[in-house]
């Protein structure tokens, strides 16, 4: 079995999302030890910029007279898109940045949509996906940012709608308290809704792995 991680986080140590997506994983590999986490990280190992406009016009482009830019992006896409069709099960770790999805993770999509396979039909249908967001503050309902987490929503919308995959969505919120003083009225609430972001990553990472997830 194998598990299809990826991180779109800008940082490798203190990153709240990678936090929850460790737990996830290592339910998962509770349940299938000694198997394969493949891994990518966009965060840090970053997309070209232009691979996105380059696949885009080699759709409108002859093959014969495709530049090397072209080639390049249209092979970059499909490995994206072999990546997830591979694994058993995929995790995505995805912060709220600037109130909307993380511009990595941004082009990731635009990348991966631009493979003929992801667009004829949601290819990712009954795959098992996690996705592990964190965001700073708190956007919940009757909160002065609800309606200010323009992520959470695109995200769904992609890897559920659009590819069809059997989305679960573990959610942290708060992490920025502890870090920003204007928020230390919110210390107990931030705990509590940390305690519950890992208790969601590890009843996620059983059903990642299909095993049964207590009552």
């Amino acid at each position: 079995m194998t598990l299809f991680r990826l991180d779109a986080s800008i940082r490798t140590h203190g990153s709240a999302s990678r936090e929850i997506a460790d737990i996830v994983e290592e339910e998962w590999l509770a349940a299938h030890t000694g198997d394969t986490v493949e891994r990518r990280h966009i965060g840090v190992d970053v997309l070209p910029a232009t691979a996105w406009a380059a696949a885009v016009t080699a759709g409108m482009t002859p093959p014969e007279e495709h530049t090397a830019e072209q080639r390049a992006a249209l092979a970059l896409a499909a490995t994206l898109v072999d990546e997830l069709l591979a694994a058993d099960a995929i995790l995505f770790a995805v912060p709220l940045y600037n109130f909307g999805v993380s511009q990595h993770f941004k082009t990731y999509v635009d990348l991966v949509n631009t493979d003929p396979r992801a667009t004829m039909k949601p290819f990712l249908t009954g795959k098992r996906v996690a996705l592990a967001t964190v965001r700073g503050g708190a956007y919940g309902g009757g909160t002065p940012r609800e309606g200010w987490d323009h992520s959470t929503p695109y995200l769904r919308r992609i890897i559920a709608d659009c590819w069809g995959a059997d989305l679960t969505v573990i959610e942290r919120e708060f992490t920025l308290v502890g870090v920003d003083p204007a928020l230390d009225s919110f210390t107990d609430q931030a705990a509590r809704m940390h305690t519950e972001a890992q208790q969601a990553a590890r009843e996620a990472g059983r059903a990642l792995g299909g095993l049964p997830v207590p009552a």
